[in-house]
């Protein structure tokens, strides 16, 4: 079904997508039963899945990339990062209707991102070897020249500007590759976490979604009643992704 699961650029990476949920018992719900709907699949044509942020073994003659002209253009495009995005993560969505609002929520939330991704950290894996890293797929994601922050923002037009210029430059073809490290969405009414590996614990995922949505609902809170943004000077923001990928929990 195109509305539960979508293709990836590489034809070894799935995309589940649960139902819009209340509650974080309905989602469990939801992850649940999509998991185990891909894997009853996955284990008719004789394959096994694994929800995590890398690839664990690769060969990459034989991983093919999905034959679409959009991803056959960004294999072109992008050459070394679309032939080895062999990455996977988690995605949280908040509703968020107003775009100005989302803008504001993205930049009081980004000084938590490091702890959201130490959560999540289950990628030790790079072609087939250790890394050392907790989260080495955050490390493959930052070679995409729109990941990590977005730089200060004060406005949905000023978003809007800054997609704009990026699209004008040649460096990206459309708003749905502007890949912050959280996001106003660039197809439905929400602020999107993108910061986070693919979890193989459906609980992980569920306790991801609900800090993020804590964090989301305090922004929102805190923009309302105009308390003043404490901004992290972007070095150290940095170092602690770094270390929140390096180490995970650790």
């Amino acid at each position: 079904d195109p509305a539960h699961f979508s293709a990836e650029l590489h034809r070894s990476v799935v995309e589940t997508n649960t139902p819009v949920s209340n509650g974080l018992d309905e989602l469990r719900n939801g992850i649940v039963s999509r998991r185990r709907t891909a894997i009853g699949v996955a284990e008719s044509l004789g394959l096994g899945l694994v929800a995590a942020g890398t690839v664990p073994l690769v060969d990459l003659e034989s991983l093919p990339v999905t034959p679409t002209s959009r991803y056959q253009r960004m294999v072109d495009d992008y050459q070394m990062l679309a032939r080895e995005q062999l990455i996977c993560g988690a995605q949280v969505h908040v509703g968020i209707p107003d775009s100005d609002e989302a803008v504001a929520v993205t930049q009081r939330v980004a000084s938590s991102l490091p702890v959201l991704l130490a959560l999540s950290t289950s990628s030790p894996f790079w072609m087939g070897e250790d890394s050392g890293y907790a989260s080495v797929r955050s490390l493959v994601w930052l070679r995409w020249p729109t990941a990590g922050d977005p730089g200060v923002l004060d406005s949905a037009a000023a978003y809007d500007e800054l997609v704009a210029d990026l699209i004008a430059s040649g460096t990206i073809t459309d708003p749905k590759m502007v890949y912050f490290d959280v996001r106003p969405s660039a197809h439905v009414p929400t602020v999107e976490l993108r910061v986070t590996d693919a979890c193989p614990e459906a609980d992980t995922v569920v306790l991801l979604a609900g800090l993020f949505r804590a964090l989301v609902l305090r922004a929102r809170q805190d923009h309302r009643a105009g308390r003043p943004l404490t901004r992290i000077r972007p070095p150290l923001h940095r170092a602690a992704m770094w270390r929140a990928a390096r180490s995970g929990l650790e």
